[in-house]
């Protein structure tokens, strides 16, 4: 295993970081460095960061940024926001915001679509409602009314069709 001087580990970890921030892998091909080396220096740099942060700022009580909270915390709007930064971003400037935000590619491919999504369901329309109590009510007393007037109508014919038979052979009950 190489030694590598404190100095060149935090030169190497300046420009995994720096605004044009390189991907560890992409960074090991041009040092020859092994990635997993270099992915530790970045990870036990951003702890050293994260408790020198914490130790100056206890003072500070504010909402947390994407980057100190879990991905599954992060709301709606830093969401929104994170997307929205990423999709102008080339690969080597994305590495370097995702190390910034905390984040993995992983996380970033699922808010895209969480917000893809929420998009499409507040830009679909409206379905429509459904049937209310008193439409329903409407549409089974039409049922009803329709099956009374076609009753009323057979009983009609029926008495018709009696009178007609009175009418040829007369009264029923004497000769029948």
């Amino acid at each position: 295993m190489a030694d590598y001087t404190e100095a060149f580990r935090d030169r190497m970890v300046q420009r995994m970081t720096g605004d044009r921030g390189l991907t560890a892998t992409a960074l090991a091909k041009e040092v020859g460095v092994p990635q997993p080396t270099l992915s530790r220096w970045l990870r036990d740099a951003a702890t050293v960061a994260e408790v020198a942060k914490k130790k100056s700022s206890k003072k500070a009580k504010g909402p947390a940024s994407a980057a100190s909270r879990r991905p599954s915390e992060v709301g709606a709007e830093d969401k929104v926001r994170l997307v929205r930064e990423a999709s102008s971003l080339n690969e080597a400037e994305l590495g370097a915001f995702l190390r910034r935000e905390g984040l993995h590619e992983e996380d970033l491919a699922r808010f895209r679509e969480e917000v893809w999504s929420a998009a499409l369901t507040s830009l679909s329309p409206p379905k429509r409602p459904r049937a209310s109590e008193e439409q329903k009510r409407i549409k089974e007393l039409e049922r009803d009314l329709k099956r009374s007037q076609a009753a009323l109508a057979e009983t009609a014919a029926l008495l018709v069709l009696r009178k007609k038979a009175v009418a040829l052979w007369g009264e029923e009950g004497e000769d029948t």
